[in-house]
């Protein structure tokens, strides 16, 4: 089934394929309640994250748990089917960063005085600017959660 996304003024096609509903707690709490890209906490939104595959089944992706993670909305709209972003360092197009098989202080870190998440590796940026996790609204919305003690 294809549906297609608003994004700001720009459509995203993408397939989607309902999660079992079962999965949602392995998921949730091997993510601890986390949005795995943007580690968003779970807890301040009043509906349960998403539970998405990493590698898109239209790509190719398994239907199993080494193939899901935890995302909020915003990662997942702006993630949608895509595997690659663009690394603005060497502009060139990097695979997205894999909750799965890759430490996340390893490609990225917080600035928790501004509330941007840098990326450190071609990997790690690529994912902030397909995401687009350092936006206005995402960025103040991380500076409140640092200053609650939600953001860890």
């Amino acid at each position: 089934m294809w549906s297609w996304r608003r994004l700001g003024s720009e459509p995203e096609r993408c397939s989607t394929k309902l999660i079992n509903e079962s999965q949602y707690p392995l998921v949730s709490e091997r993510a601890g309640h986390r949005c795995e890209y943007c580690h968003a906490p779970e807890v301040i939104f009043n509906f349960p994250f998403e539970v998405v595959h990493i590698i898109p089944i239209v790509q190719n992706g398994a239907d199993d748990v080494t193939n899901l993670a935890l995302a909020c909305r915003c990662c997942n709209l702006w993630k949608a089917d895509h595997l690659t972003g663009v690394d603005e360092s060497s502009q060139g197009a990097v695979r997205l960063s894999d909750p799965r098989r890759q430490v996340w202080d390893e490609h990225f870190s917080l600035d928790a005085g501004t509330g941007i998440i840098q990326g450190l590796t071609a990997t790690g940026r690529a994912t902030v600017n397909r995401l687009r996790m350092n936006g206005q609204l995402q960025v103040t919305a991380r500076r409140q959660w640092l200053r609650l003690g939600l953001y860890l």
